[in-house]
């Protein structure tokens, strides 16, 4: 199996690149934009069906065993679990699943409430290794996510303004978090 490739990024697809390397082009599906021509390292999860052989490919050992994690989810497919990696960072969906936030998680194309609490449930254990706060800010962080909302924005545009701000300010209750999240989204 082919476990990392190095190459120059030569084609980009829609959900895919080519990979040159040594004169032979690897088609890689990736959740992140890479830009063409550029020389790249991605470690590679090889997905072997009985019709298909395709390579999945992440610039992050970390984003690899979380693509690995999450197919081992009952009913996570390697489509859906690119969904995800490609619409949350793995620091926010990491936390979400540590706090339960079904909503974060199911903001992902073609992930509904009741795949997004399968993932919760399954992986918080798993996931058990990586730490967490798991005091009041993450009570501030979803009331603070609740009035963004209320206010009209998406929670998927606003959640790493609103981690950010609870894990800088963990003495703030929402009331004073709301004016800062506001702030920081107008600079943005």
């Amino acid at each position: 199996m082919i476990g990392k490739l190095q190459g120059i990024v030569d084609h980009i697809g829609d959900g895919f690149v080519i990979i040159m390397v040594s004169g032979v082009g690897y088609k890689v599906f990736c959740p992140e934009y890479l830009t063409h021509k550029s020389i790249v390292s991605l470690w590679i999860e090889t997905v072997v069906r009985e019709d298909s052989i395709r390579l999945f490919g992440f610039t992050s050992h970390a984003q690899n065993e979380l693509f690995n994690q999450l197919t081992s989810v009952s009913g996570v497919g390697p489509k859906v679990a690119m969904a995800i990696l490609g619409t949350l960072k793995t620091d926010v969906l990491l936390s979400a699943i540590a706090t339960g936030d079904a909503k974060t998680i199911s903001a992902a194309p073609g992930v509904g409430k009741k795949v997004a609490e399968k993932i919760i449930l399954e992986l918080k254990i798993k996931i058990g290794g990586v730490s967490f706060d798991n005091n009041n800010g993450n009570n501030h962080l979803g009331d603070l996510l609740c009035a963004l909302e209320t206010l009209g924005y998406k929670r998927i545009d606003i959640i790493e303004i609103a981690q950010k701000l609870v894990n800088e300010n963990p003495d703030f209750g929402v009331e004073k978090l709301v004016p800062l999240a506001l702030k920081n989204i107008s600079n943005k």
